[in-house]
């Protein structure tokens, strides 16, 4: 090969290996820069939605958290770690739409019993309907088959104990004062007055609840209503045996006529004598109410004892699972024994 030639070949390769090179060492100062570390803001944490939150949706653990937000775009409205308590937050509902990222302010939830909770919570398509529950808006047609609702049940609390007791009370006052209600009204027939001057005479002359009923009764027929009427209103409203015996008996002397006077005295005697029936049994059944009292009571009261005395004793009752169920067997057997005695002490006239 000539010479020239070679030294040719040698003097590109020299170049294409220069040019390599100094095109390598122009890439590697040129490279992309690294990426910034990121800079967290420095202020205090306020409360941001963690995804989207459209309106009507029910605020939960992990929707919302505190994060740190710049000092100098803190708001009033906002929610501050520290000032606010994030658990008091959930179950409340989104009245304003919230998106990811962004503060919750405090006018965008409403809790449950504030104002427009109701209009938060109701979407689109849906609405809320108050109907008191009986048994014809049970079947009044508010609701259809595949319909999704929530139904809330109110109802004004108080004990049965204490509304039975308070029913009882009555119905013995006014059972007590009811045959000489009607005795009355046999002297004010026999005398020559016709029923409902004597059912006026009662009204005025007879104490308690029975003269109150009697008067009730006189003012529904003074204006206009009929006796039957009258008496039927005040049997369905009171629901006692003796007033609906007294009821009846006029509606049959009424139909059929005969001495009115002579059938409510017939009456009067009877309902006295069911009145000292029921306090006979009561005196036969008292020592074996007082007997139930005592042995349904005593199994407490020495457990009590017990437990004052010496609390570690007893204190397994409340740890081992054993003692547990024996103790709950324990109160299941001795309520149904109550059941039983009270059924057996327990009479209808």
């Amino acid at each position: 090969m000539d010479k020239k030639k070679l030294l040719l070949l040698v003097a590109a390769l020299l170049v294409a290996v220069g040019t390599a090179f100094a095109a390598r060492s122009l890439f590697m100062g040129a490279s992309t820069p690294q990426a910034e570390a990121k800079v967290e803001p420095k202020g205090p944490k306020v409360l941001v939605a963690l995804r989207a939150l459209p309106t009507g949706t029910i605020i939960t653990a992990d929707s919302i958290n505190f994060q740190e937000w710049p000092e100098e775009l803190v708001k009033d409205a906002y929610f501050i770690d520290g000032e606010a308590d994030r658990t008091k937050l959930l179950g409340t509902v989104v009245r304003f739409p919230v998106t990811a990222g962004q503060p919750v302010t405090q006018g965008a939830l409403v809790a449950p019993g504030d104002r427009g909770f109701l209009a938060a919570a109701l979407g689109p398509g849906m609405r809320a309907v108050t109907i008191p529950v009986s048994a014809k808006t049970g079947v009044g047609g508010f609701v259809f088959p595949g319909d999704r609702v929530d139904l809330v049940l109110t109802q004004t609390v108080m004990p049965h104990m204490v509304v039975g007791f308070m029913i009882k009370r009555r119905s013995n006052a006014f059972t007590v004062k009811f045959p000489d209600a009607i005795e009355l009204l046999v002297r004010g027939l026999r005398s020559g007055l016709p029923v409902t001057e004597t059912l006026g005479v009662v009204a005025t002359e007879v104490p308690g609840l029975v003269g109150e009923e009697f008067k009730l009764i006189t003012d529904r027929i003074k204006v206009g209503r009929t006796m039957e009427d009258a008496l039927q209103e005040t049997a369905d409203r009171l629901n006692m045996p003796e007033f609906n015996f007294f009821v009846i008996t006029l509606a049959i002397q009424r139909e059929t006529g005969g001495n009115l006077a002579e059938t409510l005295a017939n009456l009067a005697d009877v309902l006295r004598k069911r009145s000292q029936m029921k306090l006979k049994i009561k005196a036969m059944s008292s020592e074996s109410k007082a007997s139930a009292y005592i042995v349904g009571s005593l199994p407490f009261i020495v457990f009590t004892m017990i437990w004052w005395i010496n609390p570690e004793y007893l204190g397994g009752f409340f740890t081992d699972d054993r003692l547990i169920v024996t103790g709950l067997g324990g109160l299941t057997w001795m309520g149904i024994s109550a059941f039983i005695m009270a059924k057996m002490v327990s009479f209808e006239i």
